[in-house]
């Protein structure tokens, strides 16, 4: 990490060496109330937030210029998978929304069109990749493939078991090609989900938010911990490696996630594109004009 994004001192191990999923880690023993790797409180975390995301908005711009102007062709694409309430939306507004959205594709992937499921289920998210210079987000993205198809079997086991090893070399492409894959796991307790389904139903504002489906989803949570089980243990890949973010606390999320993007483009050795122009002789004729 260089001197320029040098962590702060709230954090006391790098977030990307400290939510890295591990082989025989289990996702049923997740503490999803816990703070890995932040020694500061909740208002501290909220006035580093900005902090960090000036940083982060700063490397963003630097990365959709070099696209622009210095033949930058990579990009970065943030996978955001969860349970409904984890939080998804949160980091895209409060993380993501402190970049300039020129320079950010956001694609939500819900249940797919007829259209979509004519073709294979790699098809839309091939779709929408981020150009070079972009930073992508996924809220869901091809990970529901392995997730919800295998927990409400929408298609036969034999099918969605061949798909771990297919998404691996779709993403090891995705690298070859110049993608930066930032995934991150984010898990909150049932406990916590209730309390924010509560909140949904005692707000008028939030009840767009409300989706009656996701009590039906909660009561396959044990279903859903093998299929996010084998999700992590066969797609966490060392090009391609699964963050863990405990999200009962948005707070801790939403800054864990800023550094997870933060370190993934520190990690491009961005710098500004040369000016392709003569920038005396451009002066002389600006002061002339």
């Amino acid at each position: 990490m260089t001197a320029e994004a040098e962590l702060p001192d709230e954090w006391t191990h790098e977030p990307g060496e400290m939510l890295a999923f591990r082989p025989g880690s289990k996702v049923a023993d997740i503490d999803t109330d816990a703070t890995p790797g932040f020694g500061g409180s909740k208002d501290d975390a909220k006035a580093l937030q900005w902090e960090r995301n000036e940083l982060l908005a700063d490397l963003q711009e630097r990365f959709y210029a070099g696209s622009k102007g210095g033949g930058d062709t990579r990009s970065v694409l943030l996978v955001l998978q969860g349970m409904d309430t984890a939080g998804k939306g949160g980091i895209v507004k409060h993380v993501v929304g402190a970049a300039n959205p020129q320079g950010v594709r956001y694609t939500s992937f819900g249940k797919p069109t007829e259209e979509e499921l004519a073709h294979h289920y790699l098809w839309r998210i091939r779709k929408a990749l981020p150009p070079a210079g972009h930073i992508g987000v996924f809220d869901r993205s091809h990970y529901e493939d392995v997730l919800i198809v295998r927990v409400h079997d929408l298609v036969p086991p034999n099918v969605w078991a061949t798909r771990y090893d297919e998404i691996n070399a779709f993403e090891r492409e995705l690298v070859d090609g110049g993608v930066t894959l930032v995934k991150v796991a984010m898990f909150v307790s049932l406990d916590e989900q209730k309390k924010r389904l509560e909140k949904r139903l005692a707000r008028p504002d939030k009840y767009w938010k409300y989706n009656p489906a996701d009590i039906d989803e909660r009561l396959l949570w044990p279903k859903y911990v093998d299929a996010y089980q084998a999700m992590l243990d066969r797609t966490s890949t060392d090009i391609a490696p699964w963050h863990i973010v405990p999200s009962d606390h948005k707070w801790y999320s939403r800054l864990a996630v800023t550094e997870l993007l933060i370190e993934a483009l520190e990690g491009l050795d961005l710098s500004w594109p040369p000016a392709d122009f003569d920038v005396e002789a451009e002066k002389r004729r600006l002061a002339e004009a």
